[in-house]
């Protein structure tokens, strides 16, 4: 069986590494790896850490791609490499513009398309934009969704979605097991976060850059996050900014001369998951870090007004606060001085899976090679 991955951004590198590892040791699979390069600067050090070999790079961005380019981009120039090596299935992941244009390029060669962490919703077109239509659109043209929780699976089955639904769980849980056997305590990544690190302060660490915040919605949450430092003398606020210019000049612009807030740049996926598991407390607007969390123990406050993973905030191990500047302090004080919630919080089991997702995936494959025969 012929399987080709493709993948653009850093999330859907780090998703879709535990697959990518497993599939590779599978005998009677040929699998390769596209790389769009929608996040050029952002996956090459994903695909450091887990040892993944490109076979197809694409470089399809550029400085002023928007969206338009982006998705013509993909099509055109995934169209070549489908017709030379013909993949049974082409494999995406979640809702990125990767994912949508390169699934509608293989169904315009005749490949099937099966989409790995299928039938997230928020039913907003708009939030976050552009992210829930292209994987609603993904879902349009996927043969096969691999979808992580029954609320998923539901979702697709309500839309009367054409194709197989296998829950599976989600295979990030795959990629943090993975990754803490990975990780070297000693790398210059690690070393340079340890020097930053106030020793005996509790650390907030936070992560923004979806496009639905942009403006106000940065202006309120930076806002608070300032005043919470300036308040407590007992928290530190770590920020790998984002490369996006709109997310990091407004950074600069907030943050430059807090002590208590540090800015550093993106974290590769090890040293990131070592500052997750340091931290107390994490603000983010990320949609993965929600799925992550929970299985380091780490409560989640959720900068957005809606979100894909309703299954978290039903848990327990989200709170949604939007870019609500007092709901962002209430609640990141409550979480400093309740210790009764924050345990509460921390001790919640992962609603999103127990790390064998790759496993179920892989299943699926081998039934499909054993009805060939």
């Amino acid at each position: 069986m012929k399987l080709l991955v493709v993948i653009g951004t850093r999330p859907e590198a780090i998703k879709m590494a535990p697959l990518i590892r497993l599939l590779n040791k599978t005998e009677g699979i040929e699998l390769k790896l596209c790389n769009t390069g929608q996040h050029k600067e952002l996956i090459e050090p994903i695909l450091t850490f887990f040892g993944l070999h490109v076979d197809f790079d694409l470089q399809i961005m550029k400085v002023s791609n928007g969206l338009h380019e982006l998705t013509a981009n993909i099509i055109s120039k995934t169209k070549e490499l489908f017709d030379s090596f013909r993949p049974d299935y082409v494999l995406v992941h979640g809702d990125t513009t990767t994912s949508f244009a390169a699934s509608l390029s293989a169904f315009y060669c005749g490949s099937k398309v099966a989409h790995v962490e299928a039938g997230l919703r928020t039913y907003n077109k708009l939030a976050p934009f552009p992210e829930e239509i292209n994987r609603r659109l993904t879902a349009q043209l996927a043969d096969v969704h691999f979808a992580p929780t029954e609320k998923a699976k539901v979702n697709l089955l309500n839309e009367g979605i054409i194709g197989e639904v296998v829950v599976t769980g989600n295979t990030v849980i795959d990629a943090l097991m993975d990754a803490t056997g990975l990780i070297d305590e000693n790398a210059d990544e690690i070393k340079s976060l340890r020097s930053k690190i106030i020793p005996d302060k509790k650390i907030i660490l936070f992560t923004g850059h979806r496009r639905e915040n942009f403006g106000e919605g940065f202006d309120n949450i930076f806002s608070a996050l300032l005043e919470i430092t300036e308040e407590r003398k007992d928290v530190q606020v770590i920020y790998p900014v984002h490369l996006n210019p709109n997310v990091k000049k407004i950074a600069e612009g907030h943050f430059g001369k807090s002590k208590n807030v540090i800015l550093i740049e993106p974290l590769s996926y090890g040293p990131f998951v070592w500052l997750m598991k340091q931290s107390y407390i994490i603000l983010t607007d990320s949609g993965g870090i929600q799925e992550e969390a929970p299985s380091l123990g780490k409560p989640v406050l959720v900068l957005r007004d809606v979100t894909e993973r309703p299954e978290a905030v039903s848990a327990g191990t989200v709170i949604i606060v939007g870019t609500d500047k007092d709901k962002i302090i209430f609640n990141t004080k409550s979480l400093l001085d309740d210790q009764d919630r924050y345990h509460k919080m921390s001790m919640i089991n992962n609603p999103y899976g127990d790390g064998k997702a790759c496993e179920r995936i892989l299943d699926f494959f081998r039934s499909k090679m054993a009805a060939q025969f």
